[in-house]
């Protein structure tokens, strides 16, 4: 059985657009802001075999998916985190998560993020 940084690595290499890469990217910049990040697989079922990519560090920091159009990162914790720089563009009327959707030609605040 793959361990999950190759399970993430096979759901980058399966999704060959632009989100691909985008997440590949986005990955690399939660683990340069916490490289005590751990990669995790969780949630997988019929209609998503190969689950979601989780990356936690004492708890969820946060989830990615790939979605039709665009990449998001939810952070479980989200609404309880400052946003001066806006990033936080979808789910936003719940009480704890947050989540930024990326699309395509997206540039990526990296200092913010």
């Amino acid at each position: 059985m793959p361990n999950p940084c190759e399970l993430i690595d096979e759901m980058i290499v399966r999704t060959p657009d632009w989100r691909g890469a985008a997440f590949a990217s986005l990955r690399r910049i939660v683990h340069e802001a916490d490289p005590e990040i751990v990669e995790e697989v969780k949630w997988r079922r019929p209609s998503n075999p190969m689950g979601a990519p989780v990356f936690e560090h004492a708890g969820i920091v946060c989830t990615g998916a790939f979605l039709k159009g665009r990449v998001r990162l939810t952070f479980a914790s989200g609404a309880n985190l400052r946003d001066p720089a806006g990033l936080f563009n979808a789910a936003l009327e719940g009480n704890k998560m947050r989540a930024i959707d990326f699309y395509e030609g997206d540039m990526v605040d990296e200092a913010a993020l």
